[in-house]
């Protein structure tokens, strides 16, 4: 809030500045490419949309992550603090939509399914066609499903038990950044990671990915194995981001 008010204060002194055109004097203008480290795609926009308060001409590309500015000397140093203070986890700009997570762990055997084993739900059943083609398992069974609600440019972490688990699982997501592709949006994730810690006997087993997941999509994340001899755990995650 320091910084939107800051911002709001630089616009406003600079526009009491005024004077009419013909008693003013031309400030020098230069050309500066201020680069962005750390904002992406909707962080990124709103970071280009707060600095239109200041007087002067620049470009902001997301993709290579700079702002060229041509502008008098002191407003570009205004646009630069600007950008060196929201341009950070945890910043202003980071905070932004709200995306809905759904994670599905699915416990996978290469044994053939017994008789009388549950039918998955439909919107898996092409997650486990894939997993059978690709991998020894041909057991693959519905554990649980955990919605979990996140923020882009907010860290959560969040710790459960499976149903018949001795495990406690603690989970630790890092949603970056919306942005959109040409087939549709996606929630950059800079870290999901799984821990499964276990009390009797002690030991812990881990599980950890990040990327680009594109929304609406069902993304298996990897596997957990080594809960016994042949059993393993594969996580599904899908994600809806709200408007």
């Amino acid at each position: 809030m320091r910084t939107l008010m800051a911002i709001l204060l630089a616009a406003s002194l600079l526009q009491a500045q005024d004077k009419p055109a013909e008693a003013v004097k031309q400030e020098p203008r230069e050309a500066v490419i201020i680069p962005v480290k750390t904002l992406t795609g909707d962080s990124f926009n709103r970071l280009v949309g707060l600095l239109r308060v200041f007087p002067g001409d620049f470009r902001a590309d997301d993709k290579l992550r700079t702002i060229v500015v041509f502008a008098p000397k002191e407003v570009v140093e205004q646009m630069r603090k600007v950008v060196n203070e929201l341009d950070r986890p945890g910043s202003e700009a980071t905070i932004g939509r709200n995306i809905e997570m759904t994670m599905t762990f699915l416990k996978c055997s290469p044994k053939a399914p017994a008789a009388g084993t549950p039918a998955l739900p439909a919107d898996l059943e092409a997650v486990a066609k894939q997993l059978r083609a690709a991998t020894q398992y041909k057991d693959i069974a519905l554990w649980d499903i955990v919605p979990v609600h996140v923020q882009e440019g907010r860290r959560v972490d969040q710790s459960l038990h499976l149903p018949g688990s001795p495990a406690t699982i603690l989970i630790r997501i890092d949603p970056e950044s919306v942005g959109r592709k040409d087939q549709g949006r996606f929630v950059r994730l800079t870290n999901i990671s799984f821990r499964f810690q276990y009390t009797n006997p002690s030991s812990e087993l881990n599980l950890s990915t990040a990327g680009d997941f594109m929304e609406g999509q069902k993304t298996v994340l990897g596997k957990v194995s080594g809960l016994d001899d042949d059993t393993a755990i594969f996580v599904v995650i899908a994600l809806k981001v709200l408007d």
